[in-house]
């Protein structure tokens, strides 16, 4: 095996797209791809400095929509391009912004499945930026991407992933096992 010491190269991590409202009461959106499930009802996100850590500490509620292969391009520019140098680049990504009936931030309704959220905790806040753990209020899913179970369906999605290691994104498009019961195979 070749070793390659200390990267950032867990895989795959999720496209999340961060949602608040400037201090103007305009919408913001960044791209952070450092975060996942932290328990039942929270999650965890990797932020640094940017516009969207500014918002959250006037306003701890934010959104999380998880990015696809339709919104792929808008959520990169989301993520390269920072609100305080550009205050128009909500307008050109495309998306449409409604104000969330659970918290205090902005549904981007060109996603399938999102999730309203508010701070519990920061984990090891500096000027560079700081870990959040938040409490999962609620989930929104576009009908459109329900399965006839009436829970979300992935697949139709076509949610993407960041691979860290070229810098590239990748769909998630194919169900391949079931967890918690195909390891039973192996039982004696």
């Amino acid at each position: 095996m070749k070793s390659f010491g200390q990267k950032p190269w867990v895989l795959p991590q999720p496209v999340l797209i961060i949602g608040t409202y400037n201090s103007d009461g305009t919408p913001n959106a960044m791209n952070a791809a450092w975060g996942g499930q932290w328990d039942a009802k929270e999650i965890m996100i990797c932020m640094g400095s940017h516009a969207t850590t500014e918002n959250l500490a006037r306003c701890n509620e934010f959104t999380v929509a998880f990015a696809t292969k339709e919104t792929m391009v808008a959520s990169d520019f989301v993520g390269i391009v920072s609100a305080k140098n550009d205050p128009d680049k909500i307008q050109k990504t495309g998306w449409t912004a409604v104000k969330s009936e659970n918290v205090n931030a902005p549904v981007f309704t060109d996603f399938p499945m999102t999730l309203e959220c508010r701070i519990l905790r920061k984990i090891d806040e500096t000027e560079a930026g700081y870990n959040i753990i938040a409490e999962i209020i609620n989930i929104l899913v576009d009908e459109n991407y329900l399965a006839e179970d009436g829970k979300p369906d992935i697949e139709k999605m076509q949610l993407i992933t960041y691979e860290p290691v070229r810098h590239g994104y990748h769909i998630i498009d194919k169900r391949v096992g079931n967890a918690f019961s195909d390891g039973k195979n192996l039982k004696g």
